[in-house]
């Protein structure tokens, strides 16, 4: 099932943009008293959640180099020297600063308890992962296992096991917590949007990327190899309609959206053909439709990255 991947490592989580969520458009200068950044509690939500997105995404590389480790190695009875091939693991990033950014805004207003108790112990199990995966990688790259027998890493191995195990624990917990906030903010930005600027080309990226988001939740992973049918048609119906009100309103409005226009009818293609493929296979994606996954994957990071600056010369 090698088609399966870790889609929550896969995606890029957004970074919140100074008058949209999820990697929708920023808005264009509105008025001092006009935007939706007026709103002190908006404007706080979007600086805590923004400091909480950069540090999972800067971590998100431990979880890519126990991938590469468990791609060859037998997690039960660890390394043993005899494999045809040995890959090693990848060096992870320094998050030292990313870190100490998403520790400060644990205590800061607004407050989410389940959140904040979730990302201070993902900091803490990432301090601790960090540093023993980074010595493994040194000792693999060195290829030191040549030389003791892979004596030290039968001994690594043990340090990663003992690491990683709440490492992902706190990880699973926090990603499911985080959507919850998240989305709410999506909501209330998307109002906030609409109340200040109406329906006009930032909030159909804003909705756009939220309910985007929402599909991607959804789709396949190891731990989940089924997907939600009921659910996942549901969304896939306001996404279409939501990519078709954009088209609606971009031809209505030239030049509204800058590269960002294409991208939502290609990634409702992509969608919809895997949709045909896993409706007949009662949701499991082993059965039909795994190996769409790449492709919506990246079209899904391309809307991500392009949405930032969608609305940016239109006016």
């Amino acid at each position: 099932m090698a088609w399966i991947r870790n889609v929550g490592a896969a995606l890029f989580l957004a970074i919140l943009g100074s008058a949209t969520l999820d990697g929708a458009a920023r808005a264009q200068d509105p008025p001092a008293d006009a935007g939706p950044d007026d709103d002190a509690g908006l404007k706080a939500t979007t600086a805590k959640l923004n400091a909480y997105v950069k540090f999972m995404n800067r971590s998100l590389r431990a979880i890519q180099s126990l991938d590469r480790y468990k791609s060859w190695v037998n997690m039960k009875t660890g390394p043993t020297g005899h494999e045809s091939i040995i890959y090693g693991l990848y060096d992870v990033y320094d998050t030292t600063q990313e870190a100490a950014n998403a520790t400060a805004a644990l205590t800061q207003e607004p407050l989410f308890p389940e959140l904040d108790a979730a990302m201070r112990d993902y900091i803490a199990a990432n301090a601790a992962l960090g540093p023993i995966l980074n010595t493994a990688n040194a000792y693999y790259e060195r290829e030191d296992y040549k030389v003791d027998k892979m004596a030290t890493g039968k001994t690594l191995h043990a340090q990663i096991v003992a690491a990683a195990e709440p490492f992902l624990a706190a990880h699973a917990h926090l990603d499911v917590v985080f959507r919850a906030e998240k989305a709410k903010a999506d909501e209330l930005r998307l109002a906030a949007i609409e109340k200040h600027e109406g329906r006009k080309a930032n909030w159909h990226v804003a909705n756009i990327m939220m309910r985007a988001r929402r599909i991607m939740d959804l789709l396949p992973s190891r731990a989940k190899p089924v997907v939600d049918i009921a659910t996942f048609d549901a969304e896939m119906v306001g996404y279409g309609g939501a990519v078709k009100d954009m088209d609606d309103y971009g031809a209505g409005h030239p030049n509204s959206f800058f590269v960002f226009e294409s991208q939502p009818r290609s990634l409702l293609s992509k969608l919809r053909d895997f949709q045909e493929k896993i409706d007949p296979a009662k949701g499991d994606a082993r059965r039909g439709g795994g190996d769409d996954l790449p492709g919506i994957i990246n079209d899904y990071n391309a809307m991500v990255s392009s949405s930032q600056s969608a609305t940016q010369f239109n006016k």
